[in-house]
């Protein structure tokens, strides 16, 4: 991708002036300094737009990086084709990105995991080719194995429905058609989380309109105010429509024995797909845990703190992004805040204590670095060559 001509068509400003701004961004200038003192270079361009190039530049960056991860990811295990190259080197956001990695992307433990483990992906294809003539439940019969735990022939359509199901959520095509869905046809819907309340945001405190009417000044104001705790807010998708969507791509033949297993999957696909969001940018792990720190009357610190200290998401050899596009890797923990590691910063190999305001140079830790899908893996001996004099 041309950055530079992406982000001049974008704001309707000249290829040069995007040069120069560049530029300068990268030299370390702020936005105010470029505002008021290189005008000259940017062609006078203003705060705002400044501001909104750097935010793109930053993502676009991004997501090139993440490109670039993902199709390393996939040559690895050998089934990167030409078409899905293209097909990553033309995507425009990271959604577009990660809805075509999924179906290679490392999984955790899955209920369609362990279907597999089980000997029951040969069911799960029988079903998905819809050609089957006996009775389905005398199929499933020979898989029935009780040491796999595979207990019944119920159990082994389940698990096979588990898989189907999988696949139908990672297909990356309908998951971009649901999300355009979604778009055109679903509401947006605002509710009060305490109608009694008084606050700037009153007007939203009953608010339902269609996504596709949304006017931009009303997103933001309606963001500030869910992110400020006045407002709750969700989408209303049309649900029966994006089902009759994926019936009809899933279900192509008129047989007894497997369309209403089908009709399950599609419906177990779609709670999966909704479940994680599809029209939404992914939430990491990082924010994910700052949301849920961030409001103690509803989420229990206590158990909060369980989470954090089972998953344990900030530990020696992630790579995680810094405050000012900067890039860095997690070389000791901060038991006491799991967001204030010590860091080795990528910019100048200096390692710093993001908890100790007075060394670390205003560095804040912004998240965990999208373009890695796995974690470095420290020697421990390494380690203690970085560990602080105490």
């Amino acid at each position: 991708m041309d950055i530079i001509a992406k982000i001049s068509e974008e704001l309707q400003i000249r290829p040069r002036q995007t040069q120069a701004a560049v530029e300068l961004i990268d030299e370390g200038c702020t936005i105010p300094f470029i505002a008021r003192y290189r005008k000259e270079a940017t062609g006078a361009l203003n705060d705002e737009v400044l501001r909104a190039l750097s935010e793109r530049l930053g993502y676009l960056r991004n997501l090139e990086e993440r490109k670039e991860t993902v199709l390393a990811g996939i040559e690895e295990q050998g089934k990167l084709t030409e078409e899905l190259r293209a097909q990553i080197l033309a995507a425009e956001t990271m959604v577009a990105v990660e809805d075509l990695y999924r179906p290679y992307r490392p999984k955790r433990r899955t209920r369609a995991t362990i279907a597999k483990e089980r000997g029951l992906e040969p069911l799960a294809a029988m079903i998905s080719l819809q050609m089957i003539r006996t009775p389905l439940a005398e199929e499933a019969e020979k898989y029935v194995n009780a040491e796999c735990g595979v207990g019944s022939a119920q159990d082994a359509v389940s698990g096979a429905k588990d898989i189907l199901a999988e696949a139908v959520s990672d297909e990356a095509a309908y998951r971009t058609k649901i999300r355009d869905m979604t778009v055109k046809e679903g509401r947006l819907l605002v509710t009060a989380k305490d109608p009694e309340a008084e606050s700037v945001y009153e007007m939203y405190y009953a608010f339902d309109e269609p996504v596709a009417k949304l006017a931009g000044h009303r997103i933001l104001a309606i963001n500030r105010g869910e992110n400020e705790k006045f407002l709750s807010v969700k989408i209303e998708a049309p649900v029966e429509e994006i089902l009759r969507y994926l019936e009809k791509r899933v279900i192509v033949k008129d047989n007894p024995e497997t369309a209403s297993v089908l009709k399950e999957v599609v419906a177990d696909a779609y709670d999966r797909m909704t479940a994680m969001k599809s029209f939404e940018e992914p939430t990491s792990e990082v924010k994910a845990l700052r949301a849920l720190l961030a409001d103690p009357e509803i989420y229990d610190p206590v158990v909060v703190q369980a989470l954090i200290n089972g998953i344990n998401v900030l530990y020696p050899g992630v790579c995680v992004e810094l405050t000012g596009h900067e890039k860095g890797l997690v070389i000791i923990e901060n038991e006491m805040d799991i967001f204030r590691p010590w860091v080795l910063s990528f910019r100048d190999n200096k390692l710093y204590d993001l908890s100790n305001p007075s060394s670390c140079e205003g560095l804040e830790l912004v998240d965990i670095m999208k373009t890695m899908d796995n974690r470095i893996k420290l020697d421990p001996d390494l380690l203690k060559e970085y560990e602080p004099c105490t």
